[in-house]
C-alpha cells in the first residue's frame, strides 16, 4: 500500500510535466481529429486553449477528457498549465485562456467570480454536490467532528495541513471554519501545495500518526488514504456546489459546436471517480491520454454524446 501511494503521488507530479509539454499545442491523444467521422461531420475548427492546475485533479482529469473529445470534434486543443487559481480567472477574463475546465465558481471561487465574472461565460455544470472538508484518517476513531479538534492542538503539532495559499478551500478554512470553531488561536493552517499536503498525509498514514488536512470531494485521495470527513455541525466549510466548465467572454459565439457539446457533459459519482482514478493512477502514469482512452472504453455511456472514436 505504501509503495502504491508513493507511485500515485509521484505520478500526479509527473502529469504536471506531461501537461507542460502540451503548451506547444496538441490535439486529442486518442487519434487524429481528421480521422474521425464526428470531427469531419461537425465542421468544427479552431484552437481552444484550456487553462488548468495539474495539482487539482478534478481540472486535470477534465482537461484531458476535453482534449480528447474536442479533438474528435475537429478542434486543436492546447493545454496551459498554471499554479495559481487567481491566474486562471484573470487569464480567462482577459482572453489568455479559452476555458477553465473545472471551476468551483458557485461558492468556493465566488470572490473570483465577483471580480472577473462579467467577462466569463458559464458553459455548463458537469458534476453536482462537490464539497469542501476537513478530514482525518479513519484510524483516528475518536475524532469525528471539527468540534473534536478543539483543545487537541498539541496532538497535531498545532497544524492543519492545507494546500495552495490562493485556493478557495484555504480561504474558507482560514477565514470561516477555524474562527467559527475557535481553532484559529490553537492551530496554524499550513499552506504550500496540494502535492506537499499529500506527501505529509502519505507519511502520517504510513505510520498511523495523527494528522488533519483540508480536503474536498470528489478527490481520489479520500479513498486512497481512507480519509473520513469531519462532521461540520456549524456548516462552516460551506454548502455543496456544482463543478462548472467556464469559458472566456464570447466562447459560445466563437466555438458554438464545442459549447453545445460541453454543455451536455454530466458525470455521475461513479463515472467521475473512474476518470480521476485512471488519469491520476499508476497504471497510466505519465500517459493521461491513454488513461482517457481506457476510461472511454470502460464507460462508453458515461454521458449522452460521448465520442468513442
Amino acid at each position: 500500500m505504501k509503495k502504491m501511494m508513493k507511485k500515485k503521488l509521484t505520478g500526479l507530479l509527473a502529469l504536471g510535466a506531461v501537461a507542460s509539454l502540451a503548451l506547444a499545442g496538441c490535439s486529442n491523444g486518442g487519434g487524429d481529429a481528421e480521422g474521425t467521422d464526428e470531427g469531419n461531420a461537425s465542421g468544427a475548427s479552431g484552437t481552444i486553449k484550456l487553462g488548468f492546475l495539474p495539482s487539482w485533479t478534478d481540472g486535470l482529469s477534465t482537461a484531458y477528457l476535453l482534449e480528447d473529445q474536442l479533438g474528435k470534434l475537429g478542434y486543436d486543443v492546447e493545454l496551459d498549465e498554471q499554479t495559481e487559481v487567481s491566474v486562471l480567472y484573470a487569464g480567462l477574463a482577459g482572453g489568455d485562456f479559452d476555458m477553465y475546465p473545472s471551476a468551483w465558481s458557485e461558492a468556493t471561487h465566488a470572490d473570483y467570480m465577483e471580480q472577473f465574472g462579467d467577462s466569463i461565460e458559464d458553459i455548463g455544470t458537469y458534476y453536482g454536490g462537490a464539497v469542501l472538508t476537513l478530514a482525518v484518517p479513519d484510524y483516528m476513531e475518536d475524532v469525528n467532528s471539527i468540534e473534536d479538534l478543539v483543545g487537541q492542538g498539541d496532538r497535531f503539532g498545532g497544524q492543519i495541513m492545507g494546500i495552495e495559499p490562493g485556493a478557495g478551500l484555504t480561504k474558507q478554512t482560514q477565514e470561516t471554519a477555524m474562527p467559527e470553531y475557535g481553532l484559529d488561536g490553537e492551530y496554524e493552517l499550513v499552506t504550500s501545495s496540494t502535492a506537499a499536503m499529500l506527501a505529509s498525509l502519505q507519511e502520517a498514514t504510513a505510520n498511523e500518526e495523527d494528522i488533519v488536512v483540508t480536503s474536498w470531494r470528489p478527490f481520489w485521495a479520500n479513498s486512497a488514504f481512507s480519509l473520513k470527513d469531519l462532521e461540520d455541525p456549524k456548516g462552516a466549510m460551506g454548502e455543496p456546489e456544482g463543478l462548472h466548465f467556464l469559458g472566456k467572454d464570447g466562447f459560445k459565439a466563437e466555438f458554438p459546436e464545442a459549447a453545445e457539446f460541453i454543455a451536455g457533459i454530466e458525470l455521475s459519482d461513479e463515472a467521475y471517480d473512474s476518470l480521476e482514478g485512471l488519469v491520476t493512477g499508476d497504471e497510466y502514469e505519465g500517459d493521461p491520454e491513454g488513461a482517457v482512452d481506457a476510461w472511454i472504453a470502460e464507460n462508453p455511456d458515461a454521458f449522452p454524446g460521448l465520442l468513442t472514436e
